[in-house]
């Protein structure tokens, strides 16, 4: 064959497929139950006029301050109404979280306690630790807040080792965990039973990426029930203070034991027996941040939990912000409203079981991250995911509950495969789960937005309320 015969059979073959290319529709085309793909011009015209979420801008965004205007009512009224970080607030009452601010504000000789649950994204003390640093920043606070006494999920910010007679039951998990014949999971949604002697040796982090307050506690703390000849004692060194005891009104006890100084490492012994529900490192002072990750959790399994025991238990660890970040375990199973509607009506269950146990809190309901799914080989948002993001907002603020709109946040459609390209990546190749750059981008966002309102709270104690009302109107 001739070099000009090959020639034209290739300028042939070529021709051919950019035809192919210019006719085939951008979803290929259906013969019977298949679907046949191929390059198409439609489909790169259109993936080029795409809107692509720029990330780096969309978190400028969220970190504006609209410096000019910082410290007047029209810069709040538009971060309200306008900025993608915004926490949105019940009726849009900016006044929310004024009764969380003041507790803060006034934690000078106790703590006061936020807790955060949610699933696999805030394993490893992730997006928790962010906010954590910031409220103990400004309000003053260390360690890492309460944990459980055993447990195979790591933290970043604590690390313990256990001996003796401790079984742990936790209330969710797959079929390698134990669960216990009883309710009483108490506030960590899990129960260590502890019958006989044991004991348990607390440290600091030394993670070199470990935040400063987490390195160093001034007390330890044991939250129990069911006590039987239990005897605990606290040591670190050659400090070995006696304990405080608190009682709960339903047999609930905390232990807080005070060190003499700030302490990197201590040792709780144990003698009897009792039901552990957490293990305490704080501060004897101002904010305290506990991490509660329970990994494949839809967040619909509070209200099996005892209720005269989380009452005590929030009680006692003078609790005042509760944070729900839930949603996404749910996506696998929504195909559409039917599905969604359940879930709400479940969550809209949670949340007011937690106004009963702790009416003394305000609650926080954070929804899902943006998702990726490859569809027709592109990875696009999770069909229905927005509509779920709308309706826990819509569930969380009927049921007095403000909601942080974790989607909206990123950027909102397709935004997740943007942060997994990004450089460095910011969530990981599932598509799903942030990396530790991207879940300290997330918990900084956080904490930003929680934060000013509490600017705003601290201008409106200098301004006339009239003044602030008519500026806030939308």
């Amino acid at each position: 064959m001739k070099a000009k015969e090959v020639l034209a059979f290739i300028a042939g073959v070529m021709a051919l497929l950019g035809l192919l290319w210019l006719v085939t529709p951008a979803d290929g085309v259906n013969l019977g139950p298949l679907n046949l793909r191929f390059a198409s011009y439609q489909r790169t015209l259109r993936d080029a006029h795409e809107q692509k979420v720029d990330v780096d801008s969309v978190l400028m965004a969220v970190e504006s301050r609209f410096k000019m205007e910082a410290d007047t009512l029209s810069y709040y009224r538009r971060f309200f109404y306008e900025n993608p970080d915004r926490i949105f607030l019940p009726g849009d009452d900016y006044r929310f979280f004024d009764p969380v601010f003041r507790q803060m504000e006034g934690a000078t000789d106790h703590l006061v306690r936020v807790v955060h649950y949610g699933d696999s994204q805030i394993e490893l003390d992730r997006i928790s630790q962010d906010l954590r640093e910031a409220l103990q920043e400004r309000f003053g606070g260390s360690g890492t807040g309460l944990f459980p006494a055993l447990g195979n999920v790591p933290s970043a910010s604590i690390s313990k080792a256990a001996s003796g007679s401790f079984t742990q039951y936790t209330m969710y998990g797959d079929s390698t965990t134990q669960r216990a014949g009883h309710n009483r999971y108490g506030i960590l949604a899990q129960v260590v039973q502890l019958t006989g002697s044991g004991t348990l040796t607390l440290r600091g982090s030394k993670n070199k990426n470990a935040r400063e307050g987490v390195k160093t506690f001034e007390s330890v703390s044991v939250l129990y029930g069911k006590g039987e000849n239990l005897v605990v004692k606290a040591a670190s060194g050659t400090d070995k203070p006696e304990p405080e005891v608190r009682k709960g009104d339903n047999g609930t006890t905390l232990l807080t034991w005070r060190f003499s100084q700030p302490v990197e490492k201590a040792t709780l012994t144990f003698q009897g027996n009792a039901e552990l529900y957490g293990i305490g490192a704080d501060g004897n002072a101002g904010v305290a941040v506990d991490n509660v990750p329970l990994r494949g959790c839809s967040g619909t399994i509070f209200t099996r939990i005892s209720k005269p025991l989380m009452t005590d238990s929030f009680a006692l660890t003078d609790t005042r912000l509760i944070i729900l970040q839930f949603g996404g375990n749910m996506m696998p199973m929504i195909r559409g409203a039917k599905q969604i509607e359940p879930y709400q009506e479940q969550i809209a269950k949670q949340i007011a079981y937690f106004h009963e146990v702790a009416p003394q809190a305000k609650i926080l309901f954070i929804g899902p991250s943006d998702m990726g799914k490859s569809v027709n080989g592109r990875v696009v948002t999770w069909p229905h995911l927005p509509e779920l993001v709308d309706s826990l907002k819509a569930t969380a603020l009927r049921n007095d509950a403000a909601y942080w709109d974790l989607y909206r946040m990123m950027g909102g459609e397709n935004s997740m495969a943007q942060w997994v390209r990004h450089n460095p990546p910011y969530a990981g190749p599932d598509y799903i789960h942030f990396t530790p750059a991207g879940a300290q981008k997330v918990g900084d966002a956080l904490s930003r937005s929680f934060l000013t309102y509490y600017d705003f709270y601290t201008l409106r104690k200098t301004l006339p309320a009239q003044r602030v009302q008519n500026a806030m109107r939308p």
